[in-house]
């Protein structure tokens, strides 16, 4: 109409004509070349990562990931983009897409050592570009730092599966035994092994597939002899980790294992039918143990595919209806000592639990098993990260992650630039007394991704 009345377009303004108003402003673009620290002081929401930062550069991280090979870019190398998904984890991110709400947070990008984080969509696409080969090489040579710092002895393991659900439609994700729901479901099943005594999670593998379940803890030997040139000594599991022909590879291996006997319904008879005087009475020496005399009998038994034979502990009033059964190779132990080491298997349980409240381990990645893979192994790394900090906490040494972070870790902070340091103030908090004992305010420390300069953590 305005064309058909002569009406002309009128002309596009200039930049300097148009009206000043609130108008989107790009982000920075996640690359190391274009790393600087800042120079004037700001506040972080994020202040209790830079607590985690010495020790990362006390295990070597970044060395442990050029080591491994992993791919990266010269915008983002390999090192910052595995720093940059671990400080998720330890910031208890639930899933990588929750990246975007630190994209403003200048002492985030600071810890990650970029000039700012990589976003959603990279920090996803990252795990594609791994192997189960990479993986099992970063995870490697973790442990390996881990040991030669004394932290992880390696005596004893607990081995437990995790069920990890899946919710979507994916035709290729397999049914595997969820738990907590009590029924076969989709799911991506996860292996675990965690130390017993440093209560550290140290291998995992979450590339498994339907039918492999019962090999994994063959293949877990296998890691350990060929990283470490020993093999484990002395493995706990529960009853469907393998079958009795892998307990027979097991023994004839001299590695000591502590398993459960499933309850058929012959053999609960033969236990009902037992004597009175054929049980123990046996005194556990767990002060903090409702059921503390327990009632055993020692026996040998044979089983289809075990050659040879093993030792058999039916045990009563240990807490639960039915007698609980327990199989081991250990002949020379006392009944006391077998059935404690295996109520201390629950600690995996736990460290599970406190894997699934605080870091998400439910959270699946992706559908891809190699993806969660990755996810499971910044997992593994950071659920180690917080229990080295534990340990230096006096009171602390067992509190789960979610616990060291509430109360140490979820505070803000502000950071100062000053010459070759940067200060980080703490706000007052209760808990700051056992900080200083632990030495961890007040030191200083050279941060490699940092070009030299150094961290000084201080409460204001």
């Amino acid at each position: 109409m305005l064309r058909e009345e002569g009406f002309a377009r009128l002309p596009r303004r200039a930049d300097e004509e148009r009206p000043s108003k609130p108008r989107p402003v790009p982000d920075a673009v996640a690359d190391v070349r274009a790393f600087a620290i800042p120079e004037e002081p700001f506040s972080t929401h994020a202040g209790g990562l830079f607590l985690l930062l010495p020790i990362l550069v006390r295990l070597g991280l970044d060395q442990l990931v050029r080591k491994s090979q992993l791919p990266g870019t010269k915008m983002i190398p390999a090192s910052h983009a595995v720093r940059s998904a671990l400080i998720l984890k330890l910031l208890g991110k639930t899933r990588r897409s929750h990246v975007m709400d630190l994209v403003f947070d200048q002492g985030v990008a600071l810890a990650a050592g970029l000039n700012a984080v990589p976003k959603a969509t990279y920090m996803s696409q990252y795990s594609s570009r791994l192997g189960r080969k990479a993986i099992a090489k970063l995870l490697g040579a973790w442990i390996v730092r881990l040991r030669e710092e004394k932290v992880l002895e390696g005596k004893s393991f607990n081995l437990d599966f995790h069920s990890i659900s899946y919710f979507g439609e994916d035709p290729f994700v397999e049914k595997h035994y969820v738990p907590r729901r009590s029924q076969r479901r989709k799911a991506v099943l996860a292996f675990l092994a965690q130390d017993a005594d440093a209560q550290l999670f140290c291998y995992s593998n979450g590339d498994l597939r339907k039918g492999e379940e019962a090999g994994e803890v063959l293949r877990f030997v296998e890691f350990w002899e060929k990283r470490y040139g020993d093999r484990p000594r002395h493995l706990v599991f529960d009853s469907k980790l393998t079958t009795y022909e892998n307990l027979s590879k097991l023994n004839r291996l001299d590695i000591i294992f502590i398993t459960l006997r499933r309850r058929s319904p012959k053999l609960v008879a033969e236990m009902a039918s037992l004597p009175r005087s054929a049980w123990r009475t046996v005194e556990l020496d767990v002060p903090h143990r409702k059921f503390r005399t327990p009632r055993v009998v020692d026996q040998r038994a044979t089983l289809k595919g075990y050659d040879g034979t093993l030792r058999q502990l039916l045990i009563r009033d240990l807490g639960h209806e039915e007698p609980t059964i327990l199989l081991t190779n250990d002949l020379t132990s006392t009944p006391k000592v077998l059935i404690t080491r295996y109520a201390r298997r629950m600690l995996i349980e736990n460290g599970l639990s406190d894997s699934v409240d605080f870091f998400h381990l439910d959270a699946l990645s992706s559908a891809v098993a190699l993806n969660v893979d990755f996810d499971v192994l910044l997992t593994v790394i950071a659920s180690g990260i917080y229990r080295i900090l534990a340990q230096s906490l006096r009171g602390y040494e067992a509190a789960h992650a979610r616990q060291v972070f509430r109360r140490f870790l979820d505070t803000t902070a502000r950071v100062i630039p000053a010459g070759r340091e940067v200060i980080v103030n703490l706000p007052r908090r209760a808990h700051n007394p056992i900080l200083i004992d632990a030495g961890l305010v007040g030191s200083v420390t050279p941060i490699p991704w940092w070009g030299g300069r150094r961290l000084r953590i201080e409460i204001r």
